[in-house]
């Protein structure tokens, strides 16, 4: 597992009155890793898409989130809030391409206990349902733990809840600082996983899938609520020899844990004209199947059209992923296909 290690460091003023900052400094200078304390704005100009885009993604910016209004998540999750945003990873396909065309560098959220406080009101005024939270919803976390501590304690602040959950997502096995805390069930910990092609493919900078799969061992361990994300699923020429292969992987990987009550979220392969306008700026020698003609084309509920495939081939991509998974995990639970 080789960790996410930033090229540079900015700090933003505010962010300077927080405890999370300094401790993220300290380990920084650990590391030889150089601390800006100036406009990260400043250190992009003349850039073309491509070199600002690969200088954001060695970037983390240290900042204060003050959005204390916080969105819905369906169908993950009730609400979805922020301890980072961005990831290290550079997925050709990502949907942050569209959300963060401009801010794609790693940005923490240093002010941990306002945050923590905001998820207690929300909390609090919903009792005595329970209120789910995603973490991970423009962000993977995981993928700069080692810097933040963040998600560790924020796992240690949902044991202590009655009425809250905590679900995060990763395609990140930096999960070992996550295995000896009392997260007292409240937390499910999620991996997007695909086949070996297209992760080798689109999905760069992010973790392979074996060392994907035993980390969700470590985690169903450490006896977490555990989940898969398979997405996007693609097409193309061995697909489901592809995807059973990556099945029968998880599988062994995973061993009794296999039969354990396993949730799989399944997303098929999707994209915008403004992603796909961003995409090959950035990524102009792309495999990926951006003909929209091929396409069916559906209203997205962020006020644009996306692209999925047509009802004949998503049907069959269903059908696909219902039978195999009933074979290989015959108690997991399938929570939508979309």
């Amino acid at each position: 597992m080789k960790k996410f290690i930033p090229s540079q460091i900015f700090v933003e003023k505010e962010a300077l009155s927080y405890n999370l900052t300094y401790e993220i400094i300290k380990k920084a200078e650990n590391l030889n890793i150089p601390v800006i304390e100036d406009s990260f704005k400043k250190n992009i100009k003349n850039l073309s898409e491509q070199e600002f885009f690969s200088y954001s993604k060695r970037t983390i910016i240290l900042g204060v989130n003050k959005n204390k209004k916080l969105d819905s998540c369906k169908p993950s999750a009730d609400f979805q809030f922020s301890l980072v945003s961005g990831c290290p990873g550079t997925c050709e396909y990502c949907y942050l391409q569209t959300k963060h065309a401009s801010s794609p560098y790693i940005k923490v959220f240093v002010n941990i206990n306002e945050i923590l406080d905001n998820i207690q009101g929300y909390i609090d005024k919903n009792k005595p349902n329970i209120t789910t939270f995603e973490l991970a919803s423009i962000s993977d976390p995981i993928s700069v733990e080692h810097l933040t501590g963040s998600v560790s304690k924020t796992v240690e602040f949902f044991s202590k809840q009655e009425y809250g959950k905590l679900r995060l997502v990763t395609k990140f096995s930096n999960v070992d600082s996550l295995l000896n805390i009392n997260h007292n069930k409240k937390t499910k910990i999620r991996f997007s996983i695909n086949t070996d092609h297209i992760i080798k493919t689109y999905e760069h900078n992010t973790d392979p899938l074996d060392e994907r799969l035993e980390a969700a061992a470590k985690v169903l361990q450490s006896d977490y609520d555990t989940g898969f994300i398979i997405a996007p699923i693609f097409i193309y020429d061995g697909w489901k020899k592809d995807y059973e292969d990556m099945l029968i992987n998880l599988h062994n990987k995973l061993g009794d844990f296999s039969r354990s009550n396993l949730t799989f979220e399944l997303i098929q392969y999707r994209f915008t004209l403004k992603s796909k306008d961003i995409i090959l700026k950035r990524f102009p020698k792309t495999k990926l199947d951006l003909n929209e003609e091929n396409r069916l084309r559906k209203w997205g509920p962020y006020g644009y059209y996306k692209y999925v495939y047509p009802k004949e081939q998503s049907s069959e991509i269903k059908e696909f992923f219902y039978d195999n998974l009933k074979k290989y995990f015959p108690n997991s639970t399938i929570e939508y296909f979309t």
